[in-house]
């Protein structure tokens, strides 16, 4: 069981290294964390909004929004 609790903490912690950049410069603390999960939780916040603004069906859907 510990076994799979490990592979799913470190599947998680690889994710968010990768999608909030964590492995660059500034990010080591817990101000440049806070910063770069700011700015990906307002980015998708403009991002439903916009799909909200243009009459998309979905407005959740950021898959055109994605890098």
């Amino acid at each position: 069981m510990l076994k799979k609790v490990r592979q799913l903490i470190e599947s998680v912690n690889d994710t968010l290294k990768g999608q909030l950049d964590l492995e660059q410069p500034g990010v080591r603390t817990f101000e440049g964390v806070a910063i770069r999960v700011a700015q990906r939780v307002l980015a998708m916040a403009a991002g439903i909004w916009h799909n909200n603004q243009i009459g998309e069906p979905v407005t959740r859907s950021l898959i055109a929004f994605d890098h």
